[in-house]
């Protein structure tokens, strides 16, 4: 599968699936607290299962506070 992380550059990855989001972070070295992964334009839960000829992207979160 086809893996764009978004933390905070752009890197693309290859990765061998079928795997859980949980497994794709996990062989990443990816905190899954720190950040969303989306196919397409679903968000995908930590049990979500991605398949071989899928493309994810993995966007860190960012949280900001007011002024």
């Amino acid at each position: 599968m086809k893996v764009i992380l978004r933390t905070p550059h752009k890197e693309e990855r290859q990765l061998e699936g079928p795997l859980t989001v949980r497994e794709l972070l996990e062989r990443l070295g990816v905190d899954p607290e720190g950040v969303i992964v989306a196919r397409g334009q679903e968000l995908l839960t930590l049990d979500a299962r991605v398949e071989d000829d899928a493309t994810v992207e993995v966007i860190r979160a960012i949280s900001g506070g007011g002024a």
